[in-house]
């Protein structure tokens, strides 16, 4: 059995989850964080792996599960949480079943990117799970919503509160969550280091750049994103005013 997911402590009783085996486009952090009266887990990966299995000091405390946004690389996992929530826009994707494969041509039919010149990759992980692995039964299974969060919306932890931020563009739901206190934004796939997808069917530049500008004067100290490393304000204002040039 391979050892699927690695962890990564950060101050202040935060853990960062990463499955190194899957192919960069969907390789995805998930944010654990504890509070004094639950835990709250953000994003839930890709789901070849069960995470209750690989990791289940996770569920000791009943964590709900907040989902950024609908996209396979971010909600794989959701379903096996009993606590689930997202923003209402996302709602309908997940109840039918976000489009998913880990075959790559698939993946990239059902997503409907234009891969154009790029080479797309046979399969998206690169090694099985275990010799049994069936990548072929690969799915992402439908699942409804416990909580709908919105703009403003706040969980409470318990000596940790997260703020919802909602910040359409990449999909019409995408949100991000602050913890005012320590100045820490959880933001999903709406900002990382990387090129910021636009261009999916459900995308929306317009919304995206309107979502660059909240950020670009957002009083934070550290951004923990969806893909790749953590960084500083200096450079979510420079990632954000980098958008806006582009797309003027």
């Amino acid at each position: 059995m391979v050892d699927w997911f690695a962890r990564a402590d950060v101050d202040g009783g935060v853990v960062r989850i990463s499955e190194p085996h899957v192919n960069e486009l969907l390789s995805a952090n998930f944010w654990w964080l504890r509070g004094d009266d639950r835990d709250v887990v953000i994003d839930a990966g890709l789901g070849v792996v069960a995470v209750r299995q690989a990791i289940p000091g996770l569920f000791e405390r009943d964590p709900m599960v907040v989902l950024t946004h609908a996209h396979l690389d971010h909600v794989g996992g959701a379903s096996e949480f009993v606590d689930r929530a997202a923003h209402p826009e996302e709602a309908g994707i997940l109840a039918a079943g976000v489009p998913a494969s880990l075959y790559g041509a698939e993946l990239f039919d059902k997503l409907g990117i234009d891969a154009a010149e790029e080479d797309i990759p046979e399969l998206m992980i690169d090694v099985l799970p275990d010799a049994g692995y069936d990548p072929a039964a690969y799915r992402v299974a439908p699942m409804t919503l416990h909580r709908l969060l919105d703009d403003g919306d706040r969980v409470d932890l318990g000596g940790r509160v997260l703020t919802v931020l909602h910040l359409p563009g990449h999909t019409p739901g995408s949100i991000a969550l602050l913890e005012e206190h320590t100045g820490t934004l959880y933001s999903g796939d709406i900002i990382y280091e990387g090129a910021l997808i636009d261009d999916l069917p459900n995308s929306d530049v317009a919304a995206y750049r309107r979502s660059m500008q909240v950020l670009v004067d957002l009083d934070v100290s550290l951004v923990h994103p969806g893909h790749g490393n953590s960084f500083d304000r200096t450079r979510l204002r420079q990632l954000a005013e980098s958008y806006l040039r582009r797309t003027a």
